[in-house]
């Protein structure tokens, strides 16, 4: 059996990318844990025409966000590894520092010291030399850090297509094969041209 990939949706603008990270691995046929934190909670209501309930149910399994005994908790249950999209600062923070206060923070935690894949897809902007310093802490401890920063070499037309190519990037991370962008090289569509 496959090891699930871990996905953490914080709280900063941007749920919409580990919603969209959940309903690609559905339809690769990759299992998906997740946890969701109370911000992120909020946040579907605020940018997204999802319910809770929806997002949750796209996930094979679902962890309570303050469950320290939930089994993302131990490095004895297998994963892929975790993506947290987006990443907050506050959690961006918390990994950095090894803070493992919630289930998102002691699974990242726990997911460097098995080293595995841990992907952190910090959602903020401007940046100050406080976050450049939280980011350069967590590289060092091994985690990818990996903004949505839109490419255009693939001529998107939606901004769909912007978020596919950016999580498609975090799935290369992990070595899960997809076709959610057309990658640099690759010849545009006839019509495209």
């Amino acid at each position: 059996m496959t090891a699930p990939l871990l996905v953490a949706i914080t709280g900063a603008s941007g749920v919409i990318y580990g919603v969209e990270t959940l309903k690609a691995l559905r339809r690769l046929g990759a299992p998906a844990h997740l946890i969701i934190s109370e911000a992120a909670a909020r946040n579907f209501k605020i940018e997204t025409a999802y319910s809770l309930a929806e997002v949750k149910a796209m996930a094979d399994v679902v962890y309570d966000s303050e469950d320290l005994s939930a089994a993302p908790a131990s490095g004895s249950f297998p994963t892929r590894g975790m993506i947290v999209a987006p990443c907050s600062i506050k959690t961006l923070s918390a990994i950095a520092n090894s803070a493992a206060a919630n289930l998102v923070g002691r699974a990242a935690d726990v997911t460097l010291k098995e080293r595995r894949r841990l992907v952190l897809m910090v959602r903020e902007t401007p940046l100050h030399k406080g976050h450049l310093k939280l980011m350069a802490e967590a590289a060092d401890l091994g985690a990818v850090i990996l903004p949505p920063v839109p490419a255009f070499y693939h001529r998107p037309l939606t901004i769909l297509d912007l978020i596919h190519q950016t999580i498609g990037k975090a799935l290369d991370q992990f070595g899960i094969e997809h076709s959610l962008f057309r990658r640099w090289g690759e010849r545009p569509e006839p019509a495209d041209e």
